[in-house]
């Protein structure tokens, strides 16, 4: 504890970026709002849980220097990268299929809201796991936080306080976003919810595939 005292400027600093990671609307962040506002509370929770468990692995793995094993394989960030990115391209072209439904039949409407859990919550997971950004984000964090030959409570300290600030927004997004209001806007604008988010999904996809590791 006393080394984390003696190094807060680098705790809140860790703690910072992550807060401003985790807010901007990346991937994760889309899909969980248009699991809200599409299939309910519990989808949008779900969906949450999932890129919260993927962090969670990242986190995980970068705490025992698993990164550092990654990165010199970069074969498997790679290909990680290209799962990703198709993965993105999928969730796009399932969201633009939806835009160009002229109606939401009530059987679709039923659909949204009983979605299968674990299928939910593999496809949040999924998400976050298959985009390599996450973990080299979560490298910066511990090699910023963290002075060297750090003991286990700070790793606990800077994991847990950004794992903590991922899963409040997260599941608040979930939250907000699966408010009856939301549900009221969605059913208005549909078609162009869906299609803002194939447009979004498709550029997050092709923007993973092209970009450099």
């Amino acid at each position: 504890m006393d080394l984390v005292l003696q190094h807060w400027s680098q705790v809140a600093a860790a703690y910072t970026i992550y807060l401003v990671a985790v807010i901007s609307p990346g991937p994760a962040v889309m899909a969980i709002i248009a699991a809200s506002i599409s299939g309910g509370r519990k989808t949008g929770l779900t969906l949450a849980a999932g890129v919260f468990a993927g962090s969670f692995t990242w986190a995980v793995a970068a705490a025992l220097g698993l990164a550092a094993v990654l990165q010199t394989y970069a074969e498997l960030l790679y290909a990680l990268k290209i799962a990703g990115g198709f993965y993105l391209l999928y969730l796009g072209y399932k969201a633009l299929r939806s835009a160009l439904r002229k109606e939401e039949t009530p059987s679709t409407r039923a659909m949204n809201k009983q979605q299968n859990s674990r299928q939910v919550f593999l496809r949040g997971y999924a998400i976050h796991l298959t985009n390599p950004k996450a973990i080299f984000a979560w490298v910066a964090i511990i090699s910023l936080g963290l002075p060297a030959n750090a003991p286990a409570s700070a790793v606990a300290i800077i994991v847990g306080g950004c794992l903590l600030t991922g899963l409040t927004v997260f599941t608040g997004y979930a939250l907000l976003f699966s408010t009856e209001g939301a549900l009221y806007a969605y059913r208005a604008a549909r078609r162009w919810i869906d299609g803002a988010m194939a447009a979004l999904f498709c550029a997050a996809g092709v923007k993973l595939l092209t970009a450099r590791l």
